[in-house]
Order: C-alpha cells, then structure tokens, then sequence
C-alpha cells in the first residue's frame, strides 16, 4: 500500500524551527494535527518513536501530505537515517501506520519509527515533543 502521507513528530514538526521542517513546508502541506499509539523518547537533540499495541501510549504530531512523493521522501529518508550513504544509516526506518487525526479521522500514513534499542533512552512520557517536560 501506499501513501502520500507523513506523520512527524520531532524535528519536522510545523513549529519546530530546523532546516529539514522548512524543506517539509515548502515541499507538502500540512493536513492536521493527530497521534499514533507508541512511544518517544529523546536521543540526543532528537526524538524516537516506536510503535506499540497498547492505546494509552501516544506519540503526538504533525500529518503532512507530501507533494512529489519520490523525491521529497528520497531527502527525509536520508535525513532520517535510512540506507548506508546516510550519517546514520539504519537508524530509522519508514514504516505505514494509522495515525488518529484531532478531527477523529483515520489515515493511512508514513512515519519514522527508531530502528535502535531504546533500553537506555530517557522517555518522553507526554508523547509531545515540544513540551516534554516530563522526560
């Protein structure tokens, strides 16, 4: 299956002032804000999410819809970490999930889900990045 859809929920958020979330605005437009059941954690000055069946953990962000999907997810897989010419190859990896939308939609969308273990990262317990207070 495919989408034309990207969940982020770190560096790429709408108000997360970095390089990478300015070429995500110029390159796709934003859809809502919404979560998906997982967990985050801070790696360093990023976060990382994994998925989890239990619906109580949420991973809160952004849904974007990507326009020329080829090339833009060609730079984000590489500013993630996917494939061996990235600075951290494998580190993420592009999985397909539902993501719940505040509207209370459901849509099929991509999301960089952490590919490392997580044993020794501290938890963002609020599943919101930007005020992760709780760490």
């Amino acid at each position: 299956m495919k989408s034309d859809y990207l969940f982020v929920y770190g560096t790429l958020l709408k108000d997360f002032d970095s390089y990478m979330s300015k070429f995500l605005d110029k390159n796709s437009d934003f859809i809502e804000a919404g979560y998906f059941n997982g967990k985050l954690y801070e790696v360093a000055w990023y976060p990382a999410a994994i998925l989890c069946s239990d619906s109580v953990d949420k991973v809160y962000g952004h849904v974007f819809k990507i326009r020329e999907n080829e090339k833009t997810f060609k730079i984000l897989d590489n500013y993630e970490g996917i494939g061996d010419n990235s600075e951290y190859p494998n580190e993420y990896k592009r999985e397909l999930i539902d993501a719940y939308l505040n509207s209370g939609e459901i849509i099929k969308t991509w999301v960089y889900t952490y590919n490392l273990p997580t044993s020794h990262l501290k938890r963002i317990v609020s599943g919101d990045y930007l005020n992760k207070e709780d760490i």
